[in-house]
């Protein structure tokens, strides 16, 4: 019983130090100037549950809005006169998001005060509500750690396979680079030979006709 807690503790604290490696929690603060627009973008996997929250500080003479889109330019969230509120889809496909914010104002820039926003963006295991998830299914607080250790362990897994697979793709590429180097190479090793022969025997052609050598 003691050896299989133990086996256990060092499970979980070897997932918490992993999830550190591949944090899913993404927190910014910054200052928005008027008439200006500041994006931030991050890439996420596929079929991955994205959710956030943020504020902005009011201004009477500004008005901010967001608005939060893919790499194909699909709008996932927008919000007009954006002051304080959450967000929350679904990824279709393993893209680079981009959520943006844009202040304006009609008095023009320098005479507005720069708005201060803040971001607060989860995805994966840290957006579930795992408190709304045990109320629904009736879970014991273990039940729920060890849900909770299950979604990190597979998010985990998903993101070494992704990481595989990137690998994979990118010695397909070197070698395929390479192939078409070495390929290259002999074409142009071959047309200069090619020309070196050419030109032996035109240039002996000449001298030929200008009596130089028999």
């Amino acid at each position: 019983m003691i050896s299989l807690t133990y086996s256990m503790s060092r499970f979980c604290v070897l997932l918490i130090l992993v999830s550190v490696i591949f944090d899913s929690t993404f927190s910014i603060t910054f200052y928005l100037p008027v008439n200006l627009r500041k994006c931030l973008r991050e890439e996420i996997h596929k079929d991955v549950l994205v959710t956030g929250e943020y504020e902005v500080s009011d201004q009477p003479n500004a008005k901010t809005n967001l608005k939060i889109t893919d790499s194909s330019g699909h709008t996932l969230y927008s919000k007009e006169d954006a002051s304080k509120g959450k967000f929350a889809f679904t990824t279709e496909d393993y893209d680079m998001f981009e959520v943006c914010f844009e202040s304006k104002s009609p008095l023009g820039t320098g005479r507005v005060p720069d708005q201060l926003v803040n971001l607060d963006m989860k995805h994966g295991v840290e957006a579930k509500n795992y408190e709304e998830i045990a109320k629904v299914e009736k879970l014991k607080p273990l039940e729920v750690e060890l849900r909770r250790l299950e979604d990190l362990s597979e998010s985990i897994v998903n993101d070494f396979a992704y990481m595989k697979k990137r690998e994979e793709e990118m010695r397909d590429t070197n070698e395929s680079t390479n192939t078409r180097v070495l390929y290259f190479s002999i074409f142009s090793m071959c047309c200069l030979i090619g020309l070196a022969t050419w030109q032996v025997f035109y240039l002996r052609r000449f001298f030929k006709a200008k009596k130089l050598i028999e």
